[in-house]
C-alpha cells in the first residue's frame, strides 16, 4: 500500500492510478478477478477496454489489494502487476525473466530458498520456466500474472509464436498458472488478425471494462487533497466535472485535473473547459494517428503479402519480399486498369503468368 500525504491534486490525468486510495469503483470487476482465482480450477482472464479506461489502474490495484478478497488461503497466490511494454518483455527469455523475478520479490524470506531454485536455470527458456511453475504448483503456489498491455507482444511475432503461447495455455490447463491479460480488443479478434493458432487465445473469461457507475463518477469527482479534509473539489466544480467527463473514468479525471489547476493559479472555469478540450482533442488525435498507422501497414505491406502468397497454393515457392513485391503490384493493377493506363487483357495476362496458368 502506498503511504504518506496524498498528492495536492488527487486527480490524474493521464497514466495509471498508482495511489491505492485515489482508485475508485470496478468493484463488480475486483471480485470476479478474485473469485476466479480462488476456485478449485482457476480461470483466466481477459480484461477487455478502449485505450484510456482504466485496464492498467484496475490490474495494479488488483495486485496491491487482492488479499483483501481473499481471506482464505492467501498464503498460496502470489500476485504480480508485468507491463508488457517493458524492455524487458521484447524477447521471450525476457519475458520469462521478468515474471520470475516478479515473483521472487513477492514471496517472503522465509518462503524464499525453497521456491527461488527453480528459477536460476541459464537461459531461463521455454522449458525451464514450465518446469519452475510445475515445481511451484507442487509446494502449493499459484503465480498469478496480471498482464498489461498485451498488444506489445504482437509487436514481436518472431518471439512470441504459437508455441510460446501454447505452453502458456497448458501451465493455465493444468492449473499450474493463471493469467489475467489487459487489452483493447478481446484475444480471439487478434488471433484472427495475426493468424494464431493456439488455443491460448481462447482464453476461459472475458471481462468488459466500461464506463463508471453514475454513482462511481460521483465518487472519483470528490476525491480528496492532502490539504482538506474533503473534497478536493467544490461541490459546483464537482457538478462541472461529472458534465465534462460524464461517466469516462479518463475524461473526469482530466476534468478534475483542470478545474482544481484552475483555482490554484487563480483562473476561471472557461480557462479550465478550455485546457480539458485541447487535452482531450490531443488524446484522440494521438490515437487516430496509430489507427491510421496500423491500417497504412495492413494497405502497403499485410495485404500485398497475403495476395503474393497465392501462387504458393499452386506449388510455387518464393520469399516474403517476392511475395510482397508480387501482391504489391495485383493490388496496383486494378488501379491502373480503372485510370486507362492498362486494358483487363493486359492484366490477366500478367495473373496467368504469375500463377503459372498456360
Amino acid at each position: 500500500m502506498t503511504s504518506g500525504a496524498l498528492p495536492a491534486n488527487p486527480f490524474v490525468a493521464a497514466g495509471m492510478i498508482e495511489d491505492p486510495r485515489l482508485f475508485v469503483g470496478r468493484k463488480d470487476e475486483l471480485h470476479a478477478i478474485a473469485s476466479r482465482m480462488k476456485g478449485d480450477q482457476p480461470t483466466s482472464i481477459n480484461i477487455v477496454g478502449e485505450k484510456h479506461i482504466g485496464k492498467s489502474s484496475l490490474l495494479h490495484y488488483f495486485v496491491l489489494t487482492w488479499q483483501q478478497r481473499v481471506l482464505h488461503n492467501s498464503s498460496n497466490y502470489v500476485v504480480i502487476y508485468l507491463p508488457l511494454r517493458s524492455v524487458d518483455c521484447q524477447t521471450e527469455t525476457g519475458f520469462y525473466e521478468a515474471v520470475a523475478e516478479g515473483l521472487l520479490n513477492h514471496v517472503q524470506g522465509w518462503q524464499q530458498r525453497s521456491l527461488q531454485n527453480c528459477w536460476k536455470t541459464k537461459p531461463l527458456n521455454r522449458q525451464a520456466f514450465s518446469d519452475a511453475v510445475k515445481q511451484w504448483k507442487q509446494q502449493g503456489k499459484l503465480p498469478v500474472l496480471c498482464l498489461d498491455d498485451f498488444e506489445s507482444l504482437l509487436k514481436y511475432p518472431d518471439q512470441f509464436d504459437n508455441g510460446f503461447y501454447d505452453n502458456l495455455r497448458s501451465l493455465m490447463d493444468s492449473n499450474a498458472l493463471m493469467l489475467v491479460v489487459a487489452s483493447r480488443k478481446q484475444l480471439d479478434v487478434y488471433a484472427n488478425e495475426h493468424r494464431f493458432v493456439s488455443s491460448f487465445f481462447n482464453i476461459g473469461h472475458t471481462i468488459s471494462l466500461n464506463e463508471l457507475t453514475t454513482d462511481e463518477a460521483i465518487e472519483l469527482s470528490r476525491l480528496p487533497t492532502r490539504s482538506t479534509n474533503g473534497a478536493a473539489l467544490s461541490v459546483d466544480e464537482q457538478n462541472h466535472a461529472q458534465q465534462w467527463g460524464d461517466r469516462h473514468p479518463y475524461k473526469l479525471q482530466l476534468a478534475g485535473y483542470y478545474l482544481w489547476e484552475a483555482r490554484q493559479q487563480g483562473k476561471d472555469k472557461k480557462w479550465a473547459k478550455q485546457q480539458f478540450e485541447q487535452q482531450l482533442t490531443k488524446a484522440k488525435s494521438a490515437s487516430n494517428g496509430q489507427r491510421w498507422q496500423l491500417w497504412l501497414r495492413w494497405l502497403v505491406w499485410d495485404l500485398p503479402l497475403r495476395l503474393g502468397k497465392i501462387p504458393q497454393f499452386i506449388g510455387v515457392t518464393v520469399g516474403d519480399i517476392g511475395n510482397w513485391i508480387t501482391g504489391l503490384v495485383m493490388l496496383l493493377l486494378p488501379v491502373l486498369v480503372l485510370v486507362g493506363v492498362l486494358h483487363w487483357n493486359e492484366v490477366w495476362d500478367f495473373v496467368r503468368d504469375k500463377l503459372g496458368i498456360k
